[in-house]
């Protein structure tokens, strides 16, 4: 796990707004709009749907839960995730998988932040990015072995 917050923006990413506190700010729920593309098969695929960042029944944790629709390649299934956030004094996260393994680390404070994990044999990139009160967005390149993908998240406040 480990995070650079002061990479270059790519060409035509929205201004950083500063986030003082990461958890606080996104409390609440969330349209996403997410696009995937293989880049090895040139495959296109999207998720449309929810995210909800709500208490867990443990003050140590807040739950990221996403539902929603993919389509990949022709088929539409329903799908979803869960994250927990674990928040830090100083408005900082760790973010985890719902089975608790290690995902990464979230500073908002400068409205940017970008992150590695490794996944087995493959790299997963993020960025992310928060535009507004009430919009953030978040990137994922994936390489190695078994993944060449990248997926763009666009969060928006209902």
């Amino acid at each position: 796990m480990s995070s650079t917050a002061h990479d270059p923006l790519p060409s035509g990413t929205p201004a950083p707004h500063p986030v003082p506190d990461a958890v606080v700010y996104l409390g609440g729920r969330w349209a996403v709009d997410r696009t995937l593309l293989d880049l090895a098969t040139g495959t296109e695929g999207a998720f449309h749907g929810t995210a909800e960042f709500r208490a867990s029944g443990d003050p140590a944790h807040v739950l990221h839960v996403e539902d929603g629709e993919l389509t990949w390649n022709g088929t539409v299934n329903r799908a979803g995730r869960t994250l927990r956030l674990y928040p830090g004094p100083d408005g900082t996260a760790e973010v985890t998988f719902a089975d608790g393994r290690a995902f990464h680390a979230l500073d908002l404070r400068t409205g940017r932040w970008n992150v590695r994990h490794p996944c087995a044999s493959d790299l997963y990139d993020g960025t992310f990015t928060i535009v507004s009160r009430d919009e953030w967005h978040l990137r994922w390149r994936t390489t190695g072995p078994a993944k060449d993908q990248l997926h763009r998240s666009v969060y928006r406040r209902r």
